[in-house]
Parts: structure tokens; sequence; C-alpha cells
């Protein structure tokens, strides 16, 4: 993707080529979802973040390198997500680190607050 989009913004002529695909039924269909799943995710992304400029940095790339910032977006999301989701299980636990079970620690256990 990053190399299309190289190629793209080097070889091409997005004001003489956009033009020609304006013209095109299936062009004004391609554009149309285009902007419209770029508007989605720049507001999804302007929801989520809670630091106004780094939702329009965010926004800015989605805009300027399309769907790889916002793949690049998503997982960074996914990888805070599973991080949070894998510390709450092991708080859920409710049994002792590997620490503490080796060294037979009475209960509570604390290993599990200590995170990853």
């Amino acid at each position: 993707m990053t190399a299309v989009l190289i190629y793209g913004f080097t070889i091409g002529d997005f004001a003489g080529e956009g033009g020609q695909l304006a013209v095109l039924p299936w062009g004004i269909v391609s554009l149309v979802d285009l902007y419209t799943g770029f508007t989605l995710f720049s507001m999804w992304i302007i929801y989520r973040e809670k630091s106004l400029p780094a939702a329009i940095l965010w926004t800015i790339a989605m805009l300027t390198l399309g769907f790889f910032a916002g793949s690049l977006y998503t997982f960074i999301a996914l990888l805070i997500l599973s991080y949070l989701c894998g510390t709450w299980r092991l708080v859920q636990l409710r049994a002792p680190s590997v620490e503490e079970f080796r060294n037979g620690a009475p209960a509570p256990w604390s290993g599990q607050r200590r995170g990853f």
C-alpha cells in the first residue's frame, strides 16, 4: 500500500486524472464511497481521541494517506485494548502469580496488580 501511495503521489496527476474520474458514473460512486469511509472513520478517531491535536493529526493522516493511516490507527488501538483486557483478566484470576505460587505465599496475592 505504501508503494502504491508513493507511486500515485509521484507519477500521477490528481488534478488532471481526478477530473476524468469525476465524469464517469462509477468514478463518482467510488469517490463518494471513499470519502464517506474517510469521513466516518475520521469521526470515530475524533470521538475516540482524548487529545484534540492528536485527533487532528490522525484525521489529516487519514485524508492524505487513506486507509493506510486508518489501518495503523486501528492496529495501535487493538494493541492498547488487548493490553487493557489482559491486565483486567489477570486481576480477575484471583490466583497467585508464578512467583507467589512457587514461594507458597498466602492470600491475598498481589502479583496480578503489577500488569505484564
